[in-house]
Formats: structure tokens, C-alpha cells, sequence
């Protein structure tokens, strides 16, 4: 967490200037009531503990199912270890999935409050179908008898799929809103609150991995001797806490309006600029089309500088003689402004990144699968203690509690003087380090497969 002798130290530097701001926030922020919001009791760190507590429980509950599930599938619902694992890949695709929907709700219709308002209730019923769907006789999958282990009939299936789906569809939604939502605390037209941002992103994984942690520790450990319906019934409470959290900041928090949809933008600049083929873009970008308000166009977001890039793109927002004939300024299909450009420049710019990380992405979804029903087979004792073998993921939790503070509270301020940079590193730089660290834990890992 960004602390006063840090921005003290960035304040005599001139890294941020005393800032003369007025009362309100200067992103189009609002409260509950639609109403702008002042910046000295709303916001920034006094609205982000609800968030983070919120995200800290709501992991919990999220891994205390995830993280144990192919051995649920193993040894309860008596899959074999191909079967299973393909159908925790398959249900973790879909939690990746689904935020796709809580993004195109939240930014065009609801709002991103409202998205996780309505999806946590969906979370809470997925949460509370599996704890009966192993206690209720009707759905309780039958248990071995001796070496005989047999299938769990179609209504014992579709309850436990119908539970775990809900929950890939609240748990995605809501994810990919919670975490916008805490961004829209930090007012970028504020230097001092546009460099926290970076701390809470730090601190919101470091709430992530915390509740990744406890479950993987103490609810795996439940599920495995005390038995699954107390371990999920207590990811139920889980959950229940961090709705209650969350919502007891509403009187804190920040809010943006929805925007409309960007897939709908995206398509009106495409389309605008095929339709501008032959128009030339002129030289001096001040002369593409913008609105004349402080504000956007785009209701809750703020005007985007143009970019030389993607210049292509430029000739929706390029006037055309017939544009200026005509002053017929309103058809988005026609001509769009600057900042609709640029918004899908954006995404064009953050492609590669997505690509670059979808591979890594097939290699940790094996955390949960592959590798869970490889510590299966090996002997996880500990002394007297046997290490269950959805817990041997915890060393990557652990690794990350103890960094993060680290990072942010020692090793920011000390690549600070040696970079320039405000927070040590830029995200780019940071991700291509994280990147290339992780090559040789996958290195390690395939080393001791072959050994093995």
C-alpha cells in the first residue's frame, strides 16, 4: 500500500505535483445515486478494504471447490483420471469464459455494482447446491463397495454439474467486474491516486492468493477427512461473508455509468473506416473528430489521447468533405471521434499480450487436474502428517503472501531510484520478467517428470 512517506519522497522529486484539484473527481465517477462524488471521503483506499476482504473470501469459497474437484470426481463421483481432468479443464475454460458476459453486461447495461449484485446471487445458489447435493440421498453419488465403485446416476450428475456451473457462471462474472470495480476507486485525473493504482493491483493479488491459501490448506484438508459436505458448506459461508463485505462499502465506493456496448463501438469504427477508404487522414490529428465537451461521448469514461499507431483506423474519425457538407456529425457509423478509435486500438495493442499468455494458461490449469492426480501417486508425509494432493499447490501461494509486501513495500521504492520509473516497473516489464521466471519452474517441473 502506497504509504505518506512515499508520496512525500515523489513529491519533493516532482514525480507528482501538489495537485490543485477541485471537490469532485474528475473521471465522471458517481455514487449510488447517480450523484458526483467527492474525493475526500469516497474512493482510494477508504473503499478498497471492502473489495479486498471481499476478494479474500470469495477466493476462499471459489478454491475451497476448485481446488479439490478432480478428487471429488476421482473418489466420489468414481471418474477415471483422464475423465476428470478433462472435466475440470472444461468447467475452468468456463469460469475463463463467462467474464466475457459480466463485461458486455456491466459496460453496456448494468454497471459493474449491479452485474456483481445480480451474479452473486447466482454464485450463492451454485455455492449451495453441492454442499445437499451430498447430503440429499436423492442426489448423493452411492459409495464402493469393496472394489466395486459404482456410477453415479443422471439426476446425482446433473445436480453436481448444475451446481458447479452456476458457480463457473457467478465466480467468471464477477471476477472480471470486482476487479474493474476496484480501479474505478483510483481517479486517473489525479497523479497522486492514477499511481495507487498499481498498489492495489499489487494487494489485490496478494487477497487473492491469501484466500487461495486457506482453502488449500485447511478446507482441502476437511474435504478429505471430515468429509465434502462440511467442506463445502463452509466455501458456502465463505461466499456469504464476502458478499456481506462488499456491499457494506456501498456508501464508499465510486461508480462509473455504463458506457454502452465496445463490441458495438469497435464494429461502428471498423465499418466507419472501410466506408473512408479513399479519404485521407490528415497529418495534424487535431484536426479528427472529437466532441467538444470536457467529456467523452462514451458516458463514464474519460477522452483518449490519439496515438500514431493503427493509423488506418484514423479515417472514421477523419471528416470528410461530405461529412462537413452534409454537418452531419451523429452517425457513429459514419464518423466516429478519437476516443472510440483509440478505445479499439487499444484492444488491438493488448492482442498479443492475451496470445502470449494463453499458453500459459493451458500449463497452470494442470495445477488443478494433471498435477493433483500426480501428487495422488507420490507420498506427501510429513512425519506423522500426510500433505493432502490438492495442497501441494499451496508453496505457490505461500510464495506470493510473503513477495507481494516485499515488492511492494521494500523493492518499489528501491527500483524507483534506479528506473525513474513510479512504481520500479512498468506492467510490461513486469509481466515479461514474471514470464521468463516462470520458464525455468516448468523447466524444474518436467526435469523431476522424467525422473520420476
Amino acid at each position: 500500500m502506497m504509504g505518506s512517506r512515499e508520496e512525500e519522497r515523489l513529491l519533493e522529486d516532482g514525480t507528482i505535483k501538489n495537485e490543485s484539484l477541485g471537490p469532485y473527481t474528475g473521471d465522471g465517477s458517481v455514487d449510488i445515486h447517480g450523484s458526483p462524488v467527492l474525493r475526500h471521503n469516497t474512493g482510494n483506499w477508504r473503499a478498497c478494504p471492502f473489495i479486498l476482504r471481499a476478494v479474500c473470501c470469495e477466493r476462499m469459497a471459489y478454491y475451497g471447490i476448485s481446488t479439490n474437484l478432480v478428487t471429488y470426481l476421482t473418489k466420489i463421483l468414481h471418474e477415471g483420471n483422464a475423465s476428470a481432468a478433462q472435466i475440470v479443464t472444461t468447467w475452468q475454460g468456463t469460469c475463463c469464459l463467462t467474464p466475457l458476459l459480466g463485461a458486455l453486461l456491466a459496460d453496456a447495461y448494468w454497471g459493474r455494482y449491479w452485474t456483481i449484485a445480480a451474479f452473486s446471487a447466482v454464485y450463492f445458489i451454485g455455492m449451495g447446491v453441492l454442499p445437499l447435493s451430498t447430503l440429499v440421498s436423492a442426489f448423493k453419488p452411492p459409495s464402493c463397495a469393496g472394489s466395486i465403485c459404482p456410477f453415479a446416476s443422471p439426476a446425482q450428475y446433473a445436480s453436481f454439474f448444475f451446481g458447479i456451473y452456476l458457480i463457473a457462471l457467478g465466480a467468471g462474472t464477477i471476477k472480471v467486474c470486482v476487479y474493474s470495480f476496484g480501479v474505478d476507486q483510483f481517479d486517473d485525473t489525479s497523479p497522486t491516486e492514477r499511481m495507487k493504482k498499481s498498489s492495489f493491483f499489487n494487494w489485490l493479488y496478494f487477497s487473492n492468493n491469501i484466500g487461495a491459501c486457506v482453502s488449500s490448506m485447511l478446507l482441502v484438508w476437511i474435504q478429505d477427512n471430515a468429509g465434502w459436505a462440511l467442506g463445502f458448506g463452509i466455501s458456502t459461508v465463505f461466499m456469504v461473508i464476502a458478499i456481506g463485505s462488499f456491499f457494506s462499502g456501498t456508501v464508499r465506493y465510486r461508480f462509473q455509468k455504463p458506457g454502452g456496448s465496445p463490441l458495438t463501438r469497435m464494429c461502428q469504427v471498423i465499418v466507419a473506416s472501410v466506408r473512408k477508404l479513399n479519404v485521407k487522414v490528415p497529418y495534424d490529428s487535431s484536426l479528427l473528430f472529437e466532441v467538444p465537451d470536457q467529456n467523452s461521448a462514451i458516458p463514464g469514461s474519460r477522452k483518449l489521447e490519439h496515438t500514431d499507431e493503427f493509423t488506418f483506423l484514423d479515417k472514421a474519425a477523419t471528416v470528410s468533405d461530405f461529412d462537413a457538407k452534409s454537418s452531419n456529425f451523429s452517425d457513429p457509423w459514419k464518423l466516429c471521434t478519437v476516443t472510440q478509435v483509440e478505445e479499439l486500438k487499444i484492444l488491438f495493442r493488448v492482442f498479443p499480450i492475451w496470445a502470449t499468455l494463453i499458453v500459459l494458461s493451458i500449463v497452470y490449469c494442470q495445477i488443478f487436474s494433471t498435477f493433483i492426480e500426480q501428487g495422488m501417486t507420490l507420498d506427501t508425509r510429513l512425519g506423522s502428517f500426510t500433505i493432502p494432493p490438492a495442497s501441494l499447490s499451496i508453496f505457490v501461494m505461500i510464495s506470493v503472501i510473503f513477495l507481494v509486501p516485499i515488492y511492494d513495500l521494500i523493492f518499489v521504492p528501491i527500483a524507483w531510484k534506479c528506473t525513474g520509473h513510479e512504481r520500479g516497473f512498468s506492467e510490461l516489464q513486469r509481466m515479461r520478467i514474471g514470464l521468463f521466471v516462470s520458464l525455468f519452474s516448468l523447466a524444474a517441473a518436467a526435469l523431476v517428470e522424467i525422473r520420476s
